[in-house]
């Protein structure tokens, strides 16, 4: 039998002469401590499954929201907040005109959310009035009428949250890459067939 060529080791990463062609270790101290990193990573991956499929309709809401947060603090970069016009170094949100409480149909409708200090969003209520009068002048006046005069309920499904979850994680990629992407105004279309 013709003799093998030398392999780097999979564990230690030096090089070694195998006598079997399947083989990654140079010794068997570090075949077994391959063998536990191996098996290692195959129970996370399961771990990982199994909390995926434990995953309930509001896990899967709470991270589609989170991403969708993501991209209009992303979109709106270097504006100013949307209720005060002010720009200062302390945080910003992603603050929805009309709230996900009132209106569930406008939660990831772009129109409706835009970047807002933390005291506006959450000390003063959303400055509903002065975001009002700011909205306008940034998506026009037929746009805040249409989002005023939505009043749907919508309970949205698991695959609607994983269908926008991803759309907005791309959407974010493609920002931070300085990619065009298109701004939707209009509230996500739900999906044929999904589960509620």
């Amino acid at each position: 039998m013709a003799e093998l060529k030398p392999k780097k080791c999979k564990n230690c990463g030096e090089k070694f002469r195998p006598f079997q062609t399947l083989q990654k270790a140079c010794s068997v101290a570090c075949a077994l401590s391959l063998s536990r990193k191996e098996a290692a990573k195959r129970e996370r991956r399961a771990l990982r499954e199994r909390r995926q499929k434990l995953k309930t309709r509001a896990d899967w809401l709470r991270e589609a929201q989170a991403e969708f947060n993501r991209y209009i603090r992303l979109r709106d970069a270097g504006k100013p907040c949307i209720s005060c016009g002010r720009f200062h170094s302390g945080k910003y949100d992603a603050g929805h005109y009309r709230s996900v409480g009132a209106c569930s149909a406008l939660r990831f409708d772009e129109a409706n959310c835009h970047r807002q200090c933390v005291p506006c969003n959450q000390h003063k209520s959303g400055n509903i009035v002065e975001y009002r009068i700011n909205l306008i002048r940034r998506i026009g006046a037929e746009e805040v009428e249409r989002l005023e005069t939505t009043n749907p309920l919508r309970a949205w499904t698991v695959e609607e949250a994983k269908a926008i979850k991803e759309h907005y994680r791309e959407a974010c990629k493609a920002l931070e890459r300085g990619e065009l992407v298109p701004v939707w105004t209009v509230a996500f279309e739900p999906i044929e067939g999904g589960n509620k």
